[in-house]
């Protein structure tokens, strides 16, 4: 459903976020970004930010995460778009498959994204991440479980 004034509803602004990414770039495409955007992470990887506001901030954070991430994405597959009762938001799945650039491993994790798009700008992302399967594919889950177990005890 298109829901803004530039002809992007969330729905566009989300199949532009995909290219953007598979075109090995960070965060999302600059003109889609809100001045006021709220990122949101509730299930980030230890020492992540969970929330992050403003169009500036969130780009310094995801080129440094980019630029730190030894992963070239090659497949965003089994999309399922879920219409909210505001047409505003939409609830995407989605799988992300890609090659880790260091070893050569290919493999693959699922997210869910909760986007809100005002006035074809993206106002709001909250990215809930298979925080397990990314350590797993970069080599990383010893450290990630150590973390969780130094957490719990």
């Amino acid at each position: 459903m298109v829901g803004s004034a530039d002809g992007l509803g969330p729905r566009e602004v989300f199949e532009l976020m995909g290219r953007h990414w598979l075109e090995g770039a960070a965060g999302f495409p600059g003109d889609l970004v809100a001045e006021d955007v709220v990122v949101e992470m509730p299930f980030a990887a230890p020492g992540g930010p969970r929330r992050i506001e403003g169009r500036e901030k969130f780009r310094a954070f995801a080129e440094a995460g980019r630029a730190a991430l030894p992963v070239r994405f090659e497949e965003i597959r089994d999309v399922a778009v879920h219409q909210t009762t505001d047409p505003e938001t939409i609830v995407v799945e989605y799988e992300m498959a890609g090659t880790v650039t260091t070893t050569g491993h290919r493999a693959d994790a699922s997210f869910i994204g909760v986007l809100t798009v005002r006035d074809g700008k993206i106002v709001r992302w909250r990215e809930y991440q298979n925080v397990p399967a990314i350590a797993a594919a970069l080599g990383q889950l010893p450290a990630l479980a150590a973390h969780h177990a130094d957490q719990a005890g």
